[in-house]
């Protein structure tokens, strides 16, 4: 086949006032759409479906970027300079310090990278298309100009192109035109020279409100209209509590590192020690200080959660968000699904007196049949509670359901019977209504009847009834199109009243939930009175309650003020929900948000951890950071708990770099001050440095102590400044004991100092892992088996490495056997030392007044 003609050959500016059918000639395409094996060739020519392509660079060049690093580019150049003084020991020894840490690091985040691609994938967007004839289900991605998509209520747009068919279709297009309010299209509609007026023609990330579409897709990727002004879009989301508290260690860690080199190269200097000496010193010293695995680390610690939390049930799309989810105090969610079964069934449907009404039911069942939005679980419950033939009716428009109005209205005709039918929230429906049927019989609607109609309302959803009101008016038989502003003097025809079981397992799961520490805030568009009889009935306490129409008449101040006291948030629109989570984090609080609908992205955007179900709609599935692929807060629970393993072991490597690591670098530098000599050799604290990284490597294997996970646990700035302080001294103590021993108790000489130090602060600092790990008592915590033979290793090495051959290229000679008697002695007592400060610091840290 010839190369088929692309947009590009013609204005692509404006490719929609073309015509369908001159896009199925261009495209060389059919309403049947495409063969797989065509599709597959336009695959390789146009690429993949993706606004922000990222393009995968080779391994190779993956590999060589790890070396663009600064402490690498500097530790390289230190390897150069070394090599033209002479000193090609020096040089290798470094140049293999830098390759290894490079490789290691490489291929644990290729790995980890691996595992977290695969899982996202299984939990993407898909659009259902026309392929060799038939409808099928494939990933977004996969598009390809000339195909035909299938769109229904619910859908995102996948790609831009023009309508072939559409009935009763409207999409939400703000994000391209700023419109707030649905935009109809029509198959075959006169193209306008803008975008706003291109009814015949959708475009991608739309999302569908309701109806039905076929879409001929003349645009992918970056060449739809989204992709033109997609860096415009990408409004970067507020920074999460993990990204927060990752970039204060950085930039802890960079200042201390800055303060201590320069201090260092300054006396050194003073001194007149050797320039060349002194500058790999320093080097040395930095890499030393800095925690460069920490990168390798988290990533491997998240992927590894990323699979445990699939087991789980619940798939990560963002690495980060589980820590977030592990950090979570507040968890946001309405109660449809997750405190109820969603097993909504139509329990009562009554006439404005309370009376069983079967016009009522009549016209919610014309009203849910005929509508082309998506369908609510209330709409299907209307349709099975019982069969009304409807063959006799016919639907002329339809008026779309949005959250700011609250309601659906269908225009439809039986014979020379022409009426407007409306559904929606009841006082939204009793607003819009001047009078009232009772016996078929119109009456006005005054003061008294609003105030009995409303104490009807109240005490169906005091018995816990969902209860929408059912509306309705005449129109002529000249009225062929119906708009918002035919939703006004229409006739209150009554109530229709849904049950939804409280879920038998959310009573435990609130429970757990509640003593893990994660407060449960409900926001919902529902009646505050159906959600408190709901609250009651799982033993949710309410602590107060906030409506959208309160939440209205606040500012932001006076709302962050308020949410801290309140459970129920109810009547509540999408960008009301958004305030409302936005307000919770401006208070401290990590929140996350689980929701399935279409009005729920806003809210899943502005969380820290936004959540949704894979039986959600695309828009919801696409906001959010985690799939679940169960709608149950016992799920949502483990998730939360190996959020927080997860973060406990990330931990771990920064409080083992800022406590022993760090103590060891300061004595490093202190030692220098009076020593003739360097305390250590630049080769030896780089091979110190990678030996220690070696041993943390198996630290997200690690088991997780319960307390540890019992409540949630922010990465704190100030807990590892603290923790530094009072563990780091320890550290540089037991470092001068050990200067005191090898200078007047074993009389070392320049390489006996070396070597032995190097000997103890690797014990010291790799040992203290067993201490650190957990917050109780070490004796009664059991480390992973690999972690614990790794550490033991590395401590083996180091004090077998000044016996072999490989001594001498790093400096190193035998210390004689009372040294190492001595050491035992002394890490033993610096283990039992640094778990004591332990305590302390832990006590003093839960008891603030207690220590003072």
């Amino acid at each position: 086949m010839s190369a088929t003609p692309t947009p590009s050959a013609v204005d692509r500016a404006s490719w929609w006032c073309r015509s369908a059918a001159a896009w199925l000639a261009t495209l060389d395409a059919g309403p049947a759409g495409l063969t797989s094996d065509e599709a597959a060739r336009r695959r390789a020519r146009s690429g993949p479906n993706i606004v922000h392509t990222r393009h995968a660079a080779p391994l190779l060049l993956q590999f060589l970027a790890r070396f663009r690093n600064p402490l690498v580019l500097v530790l390289l150049l230190a390897a150069a300079v070394s090599g033209f003084t002479g000193e090609a020991t020096n040089a290798i020894i470094i140049g293999c310090i830098v390759c290894l840490s490079v490789v290691m690091d490489f291929v644990q985040e290729f790995r980890a990278g691996r595992a977290a691609d695969r899982l996202a994938q299984s939990v993407s967007v898909r659009a259902a298309v026309l392929r060799d004839g038939t409808a099928r289900e494939i990933p977004a991605a996969d598009i390809v100009p000339g195909d035909v998509v299938m769109l229904a209520a619910g859908d995102l747009v996948p790609a831009d192109g023009v309508l072939l068919d559409a009935k009763h279709f409207f999409v939400k297009q703000a994000l391209l035109t700023g419109e707030p309010y649905p935009a109809e299209k029509e198959a075959g509609a006169v193209p306008g020279a803008t975008l706003e007026d291109a009814r015949g023609a959708a475009f991608m990330g739309t999302s569908v409100i309701s109806g039905s579409a076929k879409l001929l897709v003349v645009e992918t990727g970056t060449r739809t209209a989204i992709g033109a002004i997609a860096d415009t879009l990408a409004r970067r989301p507020p920074p999460t509590a993990f990204e927060q508290g990752t970039r204060g260690f950085g930039l802890m860690i960079m200042r201390l590192t800055f303060l201590l080199v320069l201090f260092v190269l300054l006396v050194n200097a003073f001194e007149h020690k050797p320039l060349l000496e002194i500058f790999l010193f320093a080097v040395a010293l930095a890499v030393g200080l800095t925690p460069e695995l920490l990168p390798m680390v988290v990533s491997v610690t998240l992927a590894r959660g990323a699979l445990a939390m699939a087991r789980a049930r619940v798939i990560v799309k963002r690495l980060a968000a589980i820590q977030d989810l592990g950090s979570m105090d507040v968890l946001c969610t309405d109660k449809t699904g997750t405190l109820t079964e969603a097993r909504i069934e139509l329990e009562r449907h009554v006439d404005p007196l309370g009376r069983p009404s079967e016009r009522v039911l009549e016209l919610a069942y014309l009203n849910s049949f005929f509508e082309t939005g998506l369908k609510s679980p209330l709409d299907e419950a209307i349709l099975e509670h019982r069969h009304i033939d409807v063959s006799g009716w016919r639907k002329i428009d339809e008026v779309p359901f949005d959250f700011e109005r609250r309601r659906v209205s269908v225009l439809v005709e039986r014979a020379a019977e022409r009426v407007l039918v409306a559904k929606g929230a009841p006082e939204d429906i009793l607003g819009l209504c001047s009078r009232y049927e009772a016996d078929r019989t119109p009456a006005t609607i005054d003061a008294a009847a609003t105030t009995a109609f409303r104490a009807q309302r109240e005490g169906l959803e005091r018995e816990g009834f969902r209860v929408l009101a059912i509306a309705w008016r005449g129109v002529g038989p000249e009225h062929d199109h119906a708009d918002v502003g035919d939703e006004s003097e229409l006739v209150f025809a009554g109530y229709a009243a849904f049950f939804d079981p409280p879920k038998e397992s959310a009573k435990a799961a609130l429970a757990a939930l509640a003593a893990s520490g994660v407060a449960i805030k409900i926001v919902s568009g529902d009646s505050e009175l159906v959600t408190q009889h709901v609250c009651a009935v799982l033993g949710l306490p309410v602590a107060g309650v906030l409506t959208g129409r309160e939440i209205a008449a606040l500012d932001e101040p006076a709302l962050q003020a308020k949410v801290e006291g309140m459970t129920l948030f109810c009547r509540v629109n999408p960008t009301q929900k958004e305030r409302v989570i936005r307000a919770l984090r401006a208070r401290g609080h990590v929140v996350g948000y689980l929701g399935d609908g279409i009005n729920d992205a806003p809210p899943l955007h502005a969380a820290d951890v936004g959540l949704s179900v894979d039986s959600a709609v695309d828009v919801a599935k696409e906001a959010a950071d985690m799939i679940l692929l169960e709608h149950d807060l016992r799920v949502l629970h483990a998730g939360v708990l190996e959020g927080r393993r997860t973060f406990a072991n990330i931990m771990k490597y920064i409080m083992m770099g800022t406590s022993s690591n760090f103590g060891n670098m300061f004595s490093m530098a202190g030692a220098s001050l009076f020593l003739p000599f360097l305390p250590m050799l630049p080769t030896q604290i780089l091979l110190n440095n990678i030996l220690y990284d070696v041993s943390e490597v198996p630290i997200p294997l690690d088991r997780v102590e319960e307390a540890e996970i019992a409540l949630p646990r922010a990465l704190d700035i100030a807990f590892i400044r603290d923790f530094m302080i009072a563990i780091g001294p320890v550290s540089s103590l037991f470092d001068f004991l050990t200067f005191y021993v090898l200078l007047f108790v074993l009389h070392a000489n320049e390489a006996l100092f070396q070597t032995g130090w190097f000997v103890e602060s690797l014990a010291t600092q790799v040992l203290v892992i067993f201490v650190i790990r957990a917050p109780g008592n070490p004796l009664l915590s059991r480390p992973h088996p690999v972690l614990a033979a790794t550490s033991f290793g590395i401590v083996a090495i180091a004090a077998l490495l000044p016996f072999t051959p490989l001594a001498p290229f790093f400096g190193f000679v035998a210390p004689p056997p009372q040294f190492y008697a001595i050491l035992v002695v002394m890490v033993v007592a610096y283990l039992a030392i640094v778990e004591g400060v332990k305590r302390w610091f832990f006590a003093r840290r839960r008891n603030p007044r207690r220590s003072d």
